[in-house]
């Protein structure tokens, strides 16, 4: 038998149960061990004669960032972590360095993010935002704004990102009559018609589409990638949704960009920084729809992501070929 810990920044021992359920702990102690103590960066060191034999760590949002040293020092035996949420950035690199293999959740932790872009798309392509807005001030006006758009029947929507997210997006959008252009510069020819998508430049897709939807990769490449350029672009009437990264986007530009035309819409998931401050612009606009986080995973959508990870972990175990592992060359393009 393997021997595996929890692992939590901050104790949250009430995550970790949600994502592994009991169904999910089961399926992982056919192979392992696990240790009934939820382990942190702040007691490692208590911990520490048991992580010296630990093969596998099973964690989720919160992981602890351990160094290089760390890992040497508490964890010489580690052979594999399965991580039962999205991004690994943050923390995987010392690991994959010093020869871990990390697995992500980030498909199935997808599938809510595009289900939720899904809406806000079909509903942004009727004029559906602020139209509720009007419809409280003035019926007839909200009518009117709403039909300037064309709904969900011959309409372009830009994706940005055609990885995991903007994959299923992508392919959820298949079942209507939308026109889909995609902005992604690692996207092959190849898999771009496999999509039956349309390859396009950023100035492209916001001076065409109805509906903008962001899902470029969260990198140092890409801070402030959507700027004055493109937002100055948008269709009098054409939506912006943003359940990527705050920090993708220059609010100002964004801001300025949806004064200037007021018809123009924004829904934003995320934001930089995040909360908002209470004096932004952006709290007190009627064309601006904010959510706080809520694309991703939440409720009983978690339990998906520890599913997938005791997926993984018996192929793992069984020697078979892992869907979802990470590599140090992944890390460059991936969110």
């Amino acid at each position: 038998m393997l021997k595996a810990v929890f692992m939590s920044q901050g104790y949250n021992k009430e995550l970790i149960d949600r994502v592994y359920s009991e169904k999910n702990k089961q399926r992982i102690q056919k192979y392992a061990l696990l240790y009934p103590h939820l382990l942190d960066k702040a007691n490692i060191e208590e911990h520490k004669e048991y992580l010296q034999s630990t093969d596998v760590i099973f964690c989720t949002w919160g992981m602890p960032v351990l160094s290089q040293q760390d890992i040497k020092t508490y964890l010489p035996n580690l052979k594999a972590i399965f991580y039962g949420a999205g991004t690994v950035q943050y923390f995987a690199r010392p690991f994959l360095e010093c020869g871990v293999r990390i697995v992500s959740a980030w498909a199935a932790n997808a599938v809510p993010v595009a289900e939720y872009t899904l809406s806000q798309i079909l509903l942004a392509n009727k004029g559906f935002f602020q139209n509720c807005i009007m419809s409280r001030r003035d019926y007839y006006s909200a009518r009117n704004y709403s039909s300037s758009f064309p709904g969900n029947y011959s309409v372009k929507v830009g994706i940005l990102g055609a990885g995991m997210v903007g994959t299923k997006v992508i392919e959820l959008l298949k079942q209507f009559n939308i026109e889909i252009l995609v902005y992604d510069p690692f996207l092959p020819d190849s898999r771009a018609n496999e999509l039956g998508v349309k390859k396009c430049t950023l100035h492209e897709i916001f001076s065409q589409c109805q509906t903008i939807s962001n899902h470029i990769a969260n990198l140092p490449a890409t801070v402030d990638i959507l700027n004055k350029e493109h937002f100055d672009l948008m269709l009098p009437n054409a939506t912006f949704i943003n359940t990527g990264r705050g920090a993708q986007v220059v609010e100002k530009d964004l801001i300025k960009a949806l004064k200037d035309v007021p018809t123009r819409t924004a829904v934003l998931d995320v934001t930089e920084p995040e909360p908002l401050p209470e004096d932004s612009e952006l709290l007190k606009m009627d064309n601006v729809v904010i959510t706080s986080h809520i694309a991703g995973s939440m409720g009983n959508e978690v339990e998906r992501m520890g599913e997938y990870m005791a997926d993984e972990f018996e192929r793992y175990v069984e020697g078979k070929a892992l869907k979802y592992e990470v590599t140090l060359k992944m890390l460059e393009t991936m969110a």
